[in-house]
């Protein structure tokens, strides 16, 4: 039982776990800080041009009343989806262009190498 929790210990110590943590908590604050700009201005924005109310979650197509489509709440899900969706491309797009990445080594034959092949070559070649 002790092993476990030493195991345990070592696992959740290990830096990529704090890394995780910490993008779930960031991703966490994002998406409500997102939520926010859609609710808060964004929706106001269209309700000008649609004629409703400041949300876009008030906006169905009701059919029958068993039948009621919120196709407003869908647009406001799918707003906070693009908005997200952009964030997450252009940070990635940053983080390719600015990561330093490992020049590949260009490496010389060993001159024992060299010597060996050539001779190889010429008993090839004498056959």
């Amino acid at each position: 039982m002790k092993n476990f929790f030493n195991e345990f210990k070592t696992f959740i110590t290990k830096g990529n776990i704090f890394d995780l943590a910490v993008g779930v908590i960031v991703g966490t604050a994002f998406v409500a800080l997102v939520k926010s700009l859609t609710t808060n201005l964004i929706n106001p924005l269209i309700g000008v041009f649609t004629g409703q109310a400041s949300s876009l979650s008030n906006l169905k197509l009701v059919v029958t009343n068993n039948l009621v489509f919120s196709y407003g709440a869908f647009l406001n899900d799918f707003i906070n989806f693009l908005i997200t969706a952009l964030v997450v491309f252009v940070l990635v797009k940053i983080i390719n262009k600015y990561m330093i990445k490992p020049k590949e080594e260009t490496t010389k034959p060993n001159q024992e190498l060299l010597i060996l092949q050539e001779i190889r070559d010429i008993i090839a070649n004498s056959k």
